[in-house]
């Protein structure tokens, strides 16, 4: 007969959901060479980021340091953490758009446990991020909108704003993707032009015509 669950297990059993849409991801490794199953590299990449990481060479460090601790809580047997080289493979040959989907639907799952819609707001934001810029390829730094949970305290979603484009269009895009229906959304000022709404509107009859 089992007794009630330990600290430990109730914490655990709150990345089962992630991990599970965390296996949904494409793996980019041959069949031979996936000796790390995906949902747990990347799971522990998290953990390593959200706790200072900035590397893949910090990623590996951080498994190899807490590795038998994983080991223990997610029932596996590695032996060592996977080379910072088998990291960066890993990541740098990820769909972004699958991990995108990932973790709006993780945030969703999140966000629904929160304030009911009618109290709900969400701010959409640009950001540019730190040392994305190659000088040598002549490539500008990398903008992001992102869609903030405030009650929340969770990031929604990410979109890309295009180089020769600004957050107007990124944003629509962006409202198009969420369902935040009944929600208070908060913009910047470049937000507040007169033609946003028609904009929307006609997307939503061009919608409803090929539905």
């Amino acid at each position: 007969m089992h007794g009630n669950p330990t600290a430990q297990e109730v914490a655990l059993q709150s990345f089962d959901h992630l991990l599970g849409l965390l296996s949904k991801i494409p793996d980019p490794r041959r069949a031979e060479g996936m000796l790390y199953k995906l949902h747990h590299v990347l799971l522990f990449s998290i953990f390593a980021v959200v706790t200072g990481g900035n590397s893949f060479r910090s990623i590996t460090t951080f498994i190899e340091i807490h590795r038998a601790r994983l080991n223990a809580a997610f029932g596996l047997r590695w032996k060592r953490a996977p080379a910072h080289t088998a990291i960066r493979y890993i990541l740098q040959g990820l769909d972004p758009q699958a991990v995108e989907q990932v973790f709006r639907l993780h945030a969703a799952a999140l966000a629904g446990k929160t304030a009911d819609p009618a109290r709900r707001s969400i701010a959409l934001d640009g950001k540019t991020l730190r040392r994305s810029f190659d000088n040598f390829r002549d490539r500008k730094a990398a903008q992001l909108l992102h869609a903030f949970d405030t009650g929340a305290g969770l990031i929604l979603a990410h979109i890309d704003i295009e180089e020769k484009s600004n957050e107007i269009p990124a944003a629509q895009r962006l409202l198009d993707e969420l369902d935040i229906a009944h929600c208070v959304v908060t913009l910047d000022a470049l937000h507040c032009q007169k033609n946003l709404r028609g904009r929307r509107r006609c997307r939503a009859a061009r919608n409803s015509e090929t539905n």
